[in-house]
Order: structure tokens, then sequence, then C-alpha cells
């Protein structure tokens, strides 16, 4: 008996879809045993991969550590061990850049078995009973949380995200210089409008992540909509909390819908694993279209394969979750992946969530956010 190890995150969509197909697995290959364990959602964004490829054979991972893992040769280009028939299918089957999302130096680095971005999501019970309709624009969200039933993630890896999610909105990507992060104008402008919307949501939020913000949502009547949280296909569906989410597309800015930041997560194989064909093995199982439709989505997943999102039967479970949210995924802002990005994220969002809690100079946060930038691409390996 083969035995090996993963790690992903603490949630349902993050834990339940590894172990059933680890289960399903093992009972096509009796030789091969695989148990996973469970990291917090902090952990999950934080910690350094290297050090996890060297006590696990398998990983789920965040896209932004793609680069680092690349670089220091802890995980292994999958691209390079599994067929270019099955590698064509995740390209075709992408949901928006997730599987771009992986590619570094030409190689795909992880299986995209998990896609997100912020969207949408509303307590309808809650807005019918007072009345209202869930926002289509950018000013009838202003004028809900003037209501005090509006709420988002406010911690500030999630701020940072929602930042860059303004200044896409308004015209203008993020990180196109190697000088700053964005222009002046359009930081100054997004900085301003991000804020005009936090000053009308409560303190509390600014330390939710977005498994709290849906957590509050179900389980009390305070919030009735979410403009912008990393969508959870499980608060859609039926049993799984008391009260029932529904999701959307972002409202619309200037006319156009707003273009969030790329989520998802990434099935890696540690290249310290003594198990590398096994893993392989498994991995392929589990980002293969079938297993993405049935096993994965069926037991609280969150698929990857484009085939899933479509799939009549998981968005009649869903109440169209994935139909939904899709052009939001479509059109979701690419992160930078580069090997000392991952120092930028961890420093940035503070910054921008001071500013978002207690106001300031608008051209002091850019200056910070540049500075973070700057010393990021300077880091070495």
């Amino acid at each position: 008996m083969k035995r090996l190890k993963g790690i992903t995150w603490n949630h349902t969509r993050g834990l339940l879809p590894m172990v059933a197909t680890a289960q399903r697995f093992t009972e096509l290959n009796p030789e091969i045993e695989i148990s996973w364990e469970k990291r917090s959602l902090q952990e999950f964004a934080d910690a350094s991969i290297d050090d996890l490829a060297k006590r696990f054979d398998l990983m789920v991972i965040d896209h932004p550590w793609t680069g680092f893992g690349a670089k220091t040769n802890a995980i292994l280009p999958l691209s390079d061990y599994l067929s270019s028939e099955y590698i064509k299918d995740q390209e075709i089957n992408t949901v928006g850049k997730s599987y771009g999302s992986y590619v570094f130096d030409n190689k795909l680095w992880a299986l995209p078995i998990d896609a997100a971005t912020p969207v949408a999501s509303a307590r309808l019970d809650l807005l019918k009973k007072k009345d209202l309709e869930v926002p289509k624009t950018y000013d009838d969200l202003l004028a809900l949380a003037k209501k005090g039933l509006v709420a988002f993630a406010g911690i500030p890896v999630d701020v940072l995200m929602s930042f860059y999610m303004y200044c896409c909105s308004l015209g203008e990507a993020p990180f196109q210089s190697q000088e700053k992060v964005i222009s002046t104008e359009t930081g100054t402008k997004a900085l301003q409008k991000f804020r005009e919307l936090a000053q009308l949501i409560d303190k509390a939020n600014f330390n939710r992540n977005p498994i709290q913000v849906y957590e509050t949502m179900v389980n009390t009547d305070e919030i009735a909509y979410c403009p912008f949280a990393y969508g959870y296909s499980n608060y859609s569906r039926e049993g799984y909390s008391k009260k029932l989410l529904h999701f959307y597309d972002l409202v619309t800015l200037n006319d156009q819908p707003m273009i969030s930041s790329l989520g998802g997560t990434g099935l890696a194989v540690s290249s310290f694993s003594e198990h590398i064909p096994e893993a392989i093995k498994y991995a392929e199982f589990t980002g293969s279209s079938p297993v993405q439709q049935t096993i994965f989505a069926d037991n609280g997943g969150q698929p990857g394969h484009l085939q899933a999102w479509k799939n009549e039967r998981i968005n009649h479970l869903t109440h169209d979750y994935f139909k939904n949210t899709l052009p939001a995924l479509e059109r979701a802002f690419l992160r930078p992946r580069y090997y000392g990005h991952m120092y930028f994220q961890d420093h940035a969002g503070d910054v921008v969530r001071d500013y978002l809690m207690n106001g300031g100079d608008e051209n002091v946060v850019l200056e910070e956010l540049n500075a973070l930038y700057i010393k990021s691409l300077n880091i070495q390996k």
C-alpha cells in the first residue's frame, strides 16, 4: 500500500471534494491510499508552498504561488507528466483565466480544479420582506448600503483584491509597469469610490473573510446583500445552511459590469514526493471532466472545469450559481504571479484597509503601495 498525504483549506468547498475523490480513487486503485489534512483560509493564502511540499505529496494551492513554486522547484510541471490531449482539454475548458493562472515559463504547475472570483450574493427573502430588489448598478448598491443592509469581506487580502477590482472597473488594470501599481488618477478614483462604500458598512466586516460574511448572512438577518466576495456555491445549495443565498454577476459601474480579481485553487504535486506517479494519477483523475461534473461538484466542490459550470444538473442543485456567475469569471483580472509577489500581497492589503477604515491622503496610500511593489519585484530566489 502506498500512502500519500495532501493539504487543502478548511472549508466544505476545500476539504470534502478532495476526501470524496481520494476515497473513490482508492476504491479504483486499492494499492494507493490518500489522506487529506486542512489549514485555515489565512494559512492557505500565506503559508509557503516550499515548506508544505516537504511534508505533503499533494497540495491545493492559491494561484499567486505559481511563480514561487516554479522558481523554487517545490512543485512539478504537470504538463511534463500528463498527456497533451489531457492538457488541451484543461486549456479548452478553462473557466475564465483559471488555466492560465497556473502557467509559468510555458508550463502548467497545477491543475485548475476549483474556480472562483468575487461575485454578488443576496438573501432574497430579506430583500422581498423589505420590498427591495437585487442591485443592478453601482448607484443601486450605494442606495441599499445606506439602508445598512450591505457587507463585503474586509480583511486585508480581500480589500486588496477589491482595490484591483475598482481599478479594472475604472478602465485600468494594475501592474502594467514596473514602477507603479496603478496610475495616480485611476488609483485615487478607485480608493475614493471604495471608501465611499466602505463608510456605509458595519466595521465588524473589516474582520471578516468571505466565509465569515456568508456565515453571517445565512445565520442572522443583518446582511441582505454582498456586492463582492469570493463566491462559495455551498451557500446556494439546499440544506447547507439555515438560509439560502442566491448568487449573481457584479453590478455595473459606468454602464459596464465590474471586473473582479480571479481566485480559485489548483492541485499541485510536490517535487519531494516519493510517490510521484501515484500523485500524478490522482491529480489527473480529480481534474478530469467526468469527475469534476460528478464526485467533485456533488461533494461541495466548486469545479474548475467549464463543462461542470455549464452542467444543468449542477446548476439546478445550486440555484444557477454557476450559470449566473460565469460571466464574472470570464472577465476576471489575473493577478501577477512572479516570485516576489506574495510579499506585496501580504503587506499591501493592510495599507488599503487602513485607508478604508480611517481615511487619509490617497497619494500617500499609492506611494506606500508602489514602494511595496518595487521591493517585491527585487526579491530574488
